[in-house]
């Protein structure tokens, strides 16, 4: 006999709570095997196809695309063969299914496990079986009904939420006890509009209350409120009878356009926000001659002949030069913790590079660049930059980072002032390289000049120490054999 499991939203690390709806990858009806990608979603850190751990036929699919779901939300369920639900006992059926749910058994009767990683779907089955208990759940409704036959197609109809499991699991929507909240984004926003969420009906399972429900009150809210005002203005104005005019060219008002913060730019936006509000920081420039640089990575790039291996870039040359002042200049390359009043120095360089792609500004992280070289650095870089284009970055490679290097030079600007990529104390900018007249050997040239700033947190040093980490990274690029003593 079949047996319906849900297959909930899992922890895809990294601290993050919910995740956005991109493109389903399967339909309702479709036959998905163990491990396949059933939906892509986008986190603040990066885009995910998530794997299901069941193999079988897709009764259900929970949320639209576009839409948001918070951890531990169902994603769809999916309808297992006999064979697949032999492991559970008789009376059990439910138990299971909360289990399986939950990531800590396999989708098969074997055993053998999903093959696929997330933070709570383990590999393999577990040595000993925990059930959850539920409060004051009616055990007439807990056992899922029996899914309809393969060949019916009525299975096929894609509803919003489906018969046999969505009834079992919402009859408890009336049920007097806590509020079914699992998002702590999903209570922000009931209390930023004043919704009272024990009003509310949950649409997911036994009645969790998502931020659609609550998006949806504040809808109704907003029409009732627009209503009772537009009544009001009505009984408290005179009538008048006016005679009809004509406008003539008079276009209708412009509405102004609602972009959601969420997503990548939400994320920007709220670790920028960290970084003005907690971080102390302060910015220092310098204009640097970079004919030397220029000339050097020319002449590395001839060394290496038309086969010798990728050519090395600007950036990955100003990259090994950071790595190197933060050697001299340790106290750039850590952070605050506010709770215990201590500056904690990191012992490795991992350094961060904006990135900007379609989805956003987001910063890949370049593991261990104290340990590489110039040509190591440019080939990470190159690696990680094709991967944020494709948007297929991973939370981990977005995050870690000790130091960020920000060439902002690539949309043609000479300087900024750039903000801090909370938690860490210092990120280093730069502009265009060009052409401007300067003092050369007492003479006045053309040379290749570029500007440089660095913001850091003033909390784990004083501007003598940002200043000497800036003058030794201008030195470098003025002059590349400053660097070649070092290494």
């Amino acid at each position: 006999m079949a047996q319906v499991l849900e297959f909930k939203l899992p922890d895809l690390g990294e601290g993050l709570t919910e995740a956005e709806i991109v493109r389903w990858l399967v339909e309702v009806g479709d036959v998905v095997a163990i491990d396949q990608p059933v939906v892509e979603v986008e986190t603040a850190k990066a885009m995910v196809e998530v794997p299901c751990p069941y193999g079988g036929v897709v009764t259900a699919r929970f949320g639209e695309e576009g839409s948001e779901l918070p951890v531990g939300a169902p994603l769809l369920t999916v309808a297992v063969g006999a064979t697949d639900a032999s492991s559970a006992s008789p009376g059990d059926d439910g138990a299971a299914a909360e289990e399986l749910s939950g990531g800590s058994g396999s989708g098969s009767g074997s055993g053998s496990g999903s093959g696929n990683v997330l933070v709570g779907y383990g590999t393999g089955a577990p040595a000993a079986r925990r059930r959850r208990i539920r409060p004051e759940r009616n055990t007439a409704s807990a056992a899922p009904a029996a899914p309809p036959a393969p060949a019916a197609p009525a299975v096929v109809s894609a509803p919003s939420r489906p018969a046999p499991v969505a009834v079992a699991v919402g009859e408890v929507n009336g049920r007097q006890g806590p509020v079914a909240v699992v998002s702590p984004l999903v209570r922000r926003l009931a209390r930023q509009h004043e919704i009272d969420l024990r009003g509310l009906t949950g649409s997911g399972p036994d009645g969790l209350i998502l931020r659609a429900d609550v998006d949806s009150a504040i809808r109704r809210a907003g029409e009732a409120g627009a209503v009772t005002e537009a009544a009001a203005r009505t009984a408290a104005e005179p009538v008048v009878a006016a005679a009809p005019t004509v406008q003539v060219g008079t276009a209708a008002p412009a509405t102004a356009e609602r972009i959601p913060l969420r997503g990548v730019r939400g994320a920007v936006a709220d670790k920028l926000s960290r970084s003005r509000t907690e971080i102390p920081d302060a910015t220092c420039w310098v204009d640097a001659d970079a004919t030397e640089l220029m000339a050097a990575r020319a002449a590395m790039n001839a060394a290496s002949g038309p086969s010798g291996g990728p050519k090395v870039s600007v950036l990955a040359l100003l990259a090994r030069i950071c790595t190197a002042a933060l050697a001299r200049y340790p106290e750039l390359n850590s952070t605050v913790d506010t709770a215990a009043r201590e500056i904690v120095r990191l012992p490795g360089v991992h350094l961060g590079f904006a990135a900007q792609t379609e989805r956003g500004l987001v910063v890949p992280v370049v593991r261990d660049a104290h340990t590489r070289n110039a040509e190591s650095i440019g080939a990470e870089i190159a690696r990680l930059t094709e991967l944020a284009r494709t948007g297929k970055l991973s939370p981990a490679q977005l995050t870690g980072g000790t130091f960020t290097l920000n060439n902002y030079g690539v949309f043609g600007v000479d300087g900024s002032t750039p903000i801090i990529n909370h938690p860490e104390a210092a990120m280093l900018g730069v502009g265009r390289i060009m052409p401007k007249p300067w003092v050369h050997n007492g003479e006045l040239a053309v040379r290749q000049v570029v500007q440089l700033s660095l913001t850091f947190d003033h909390r784990v040093c004083d501007g003598g120490t940002a200043g000497g980490f800036l003058r030794y990274v201008a030195d470098c690029v003025e002059q590349p054999a400053v660097l070649l003593r070092t290494l």
